[in-house]
């Protein structure tokens, strides 16, 4: 009580009162101290205030009060009023980055090939580097070693469609990416007689039930067993069976241009005209990867991605696949023709490459760098920051400005401040490079063209939770026959046992008597709106949901899916850690939304990526 309070004590709790209304007095979301080490999650979930190695640190992480409360007092306006005037550091630098995540630290790693001299600071908010890709990492008893999760950007995903920077990247830090292919066990589960599945909850559907896609079962089998109505069970067997063609008499660019201008639940709704219990059975089946729901999802894309349990009703329309079509999202484009499998995974996600490049720019930093050896080195935080560094990162230190010294066509120098926890402190450099989230650019860059704000202002990421929760062993998943299932409706879209990946002395759970790791993911966007427009809603309400909220619903989805089969929460779940990301997935041009200018354009994010002086725009957004 007797502590003094500070100037960051201050922010985080003006940023909750006003961003967010009584967000303060929820547990584990806000309020001095919030995702601090010392107060993580609910009051029940402590952590010792001398742990100084945030991957172990469990309850809330990610976008925690603690590293939004600055950059939510400059976007309401609060900021400059109780900041004080800033304080010149006297450290000038070759190159600032704002943002130590991979666009971040790739920028540094980049800089130094073609400058090899040069003295670069990068500077973030959050108490991690690595931006979404974040490690998670528990320590259950008799396990040796730890056992690793990823809190965030999960793995390298179609590598052969990757641009040829990305790909040398990769080959300059030593990651062999087809030397995954013998370190993931791609028959672990299907091997014990367990598959994939989908869970019709209670919140879809008048009772629950799971439904398992084993091999060999064909659509008639399983549609069966889902409770759905009955005119809704002969319509999903259409739509997986034969169904017409839709459009008959138009060529294949006209029908491919009518899917653009709908969405996928508009598809079935308007066109094939099936029973509500159809759309309900389908709305969340693209949450996980694209963050909302089939009342938001590009029909167009929902054909790109059609399999044999996903995306029924477009066999009838005999559309070429041998290429995309321009209406296509452009990653869905790019990785188009793509036949990389889905094993080319870290234990911690791609944080692991993060770490790779940081260890090889810090002394000290990291025990080892290479690909076999980086889940299970060790890591020296205090050597991020020394100032006999030439490469200096600067963390829980949000940047709260950035502009050129003198006319930006002209100016050989920027200034960047940022906000070290009591005062605005400032550096210079010769060049900055934003690798942050762009909307939240024209807080701190105010010296940009009116256009160009508006555009990076349209850069709306889409908010999403991933839970690593760490349980005693998975018998129970092993008895259901289930390695990882999509809930209809409920709170946790996803619930999935963890990537089965071996690599140099770090070893996968074997055996469902071993501790492993669970991976939830909650998309927060709220149904009935735009991507854009349910996003943000549902990053309002996100940061109103306390994580004594969060933990309750990931025990009681995990005891109605698993409780049959034996799953008791109390005893079988150990640990657990929400990575909240409120600015989640990059945004991504999609029809039937952007019609107005893709896929002609011209598009924002040319406008939004333009150089002003000193200042370059990178990050994914």
């Amino acid at each position: 009580m007797d502590r003094p309070i500070s100037r960051r004590d201050f922010f985080d709790g003006v940023a909750t009162v006003a961003g967010v209304a009584a967000l303060g007095s929820l547990a584990g979301c806000a309020g001095p101290g919030a995702g601090r080490p010392n107060s993580i999650g609910t009051k029940r979930l402590k952590v010792p205030s001398e742990i100084d190695y945030p991957p172990v640190l469990t309850g809330m992480q990610g976008n925690t009060s603690h590293a939004l409360s600055v950059p939510h007092a400059l976007r309401d306006n609060r900021f400059w009023d109780h900041a004080g005037a800033p304080e010149p550091t006297g450290e000038h630098y070759d190159l600032v980055v704002v943002g130590a995540g991979i666009s971040g630290v790739t920028a540094a790693h980049r800089w130094l090939e073609r400058a090899p001299d040069a003295r670069i600071l990068i500077l973030d908010n959050h108490d991690e580097v690595g931006g979404h890709a974040r490690r998670n990492e528990f320590h259950p008893a008799g396990r040796k070693g730890p056992l690793i999760g990823y809190g965030g950007s999960q793995s390298i995903e179609a590598p052969s469609a990757w641009t040829p920077e990305g790909k040398d990247l990769l080959d300059k830090i030593g990651v062999r990416v087809r030397r995954f292919e013998e370190y993931f066990d791609q028959a672990l589960y299907t091997g014990m007689g367990m598959y994939d599945s989908v869970f019709c909850d209670r919140e879809t559907f008048p009772r629950e039930k799971l439904v398992v896609f084993a091999p060999g079962r064909k659509a008639p089998q399983w549609i069966a067993e889902l409770p759905v109505a009955e005119e809704a069970r002969k319509d999903l067997l259409m739509l997986y069976g034969h169904p017409p063609d839709w459009f008959p008499g138009l060529s294949d660019d006209r029908k491919k241009e009518r899917l653009a201008g709908l969405t996928y639940a508009e598809f079935l709704r308007d066109v094939c005209r099936v029973h509500p219990d159809v759309l309900r059975y389908v709305q969340t089946m693209p949450n996980d990867e694209w963050g909302y729901g089939s009342d938001a999802f590009g029909a167009i894309d929902a054909w790109g991605s059609a399999g044999e349990y996903g995306y029924p009703g477009f066999q009838g329309l005999g559309l070429d696949r041998s290429k995309p079509s321009r209406y296509n999202s452009p990653s869905m484009i790019k990785g188009w023709g793509a036949d990389d499998p889905y094993v080319y995974h870290f234990p911690e996600g791609n944080q692991a490459i993060v770490r790779m490049m940081i260890g090889r720019m810090i002394p000290g930093f990291a025990t080892a760098t290479e690909m076999e050896e980086i889940s299970t080195a060790t890591f020296d935080y205090g050597r991020l920051d020394l100032p006999r560094n030439q490469i200096r990162i600067r963390l829980s230190c949000p940047v709260v400005s950035a502009a050129n010294d003198g006319d930006p066509a002209t100016a050989t120098t920027a200034t960047v401040g940022y906000f070290d926890g009591e005062r605005v402190r400032t550096v210079r450099a010769a060049n900055v490079i934003m690798a942050c989230w762009n909307m939240v650019i024209p807080y701190l860059v105010g010296e940009l063209p009116a256009d160009q704000k508006d555009a990076l202002s349209k850069a709306v990421k889409v908010p999403l939770l991933y839970s690593m929760v760490q349980l005693r062993g998975w018998e129970a998943w092993k008895r259901a026959g289930i390695s990882r299932t999509r809930f209809t409706g409920a709170y946790w879209c996803v619930a999935e046992l963890d990537y089965p990946v071996s690599i140099g002395e770090y070893l996968r759970p074997r055996t469902p008597d071993q501790p492993i790791n669970v991976h939830m993911i909650s998309t927060p966007a709220v149904p009935g709106m735009s991507p854009a427009g349910g996003s943000v809603a549902g990053r309002h309400k996100l940061l109103k949901t306390p994580y004594d909220y969060l933990e309750y619903s990931i025990r009681d989805q995990l005891t109605r899916l698993l409780g049959p089969s034996g799953f008791d929460p109390a005893r079988d779940i150990q640990a657990i850690t929400v990575n909240r990301w409120g600015h989640g997935y990059a945004p991504e041009y999609a029809t039937p939304w952007n019609l107005d200018f893709y896929p002609e354009g011209p598009f924002p994010a040319a406008v939004a990526r333009r150089r002003a002086g000193r200042i370059a725009i990178a990050n994914s957004d």
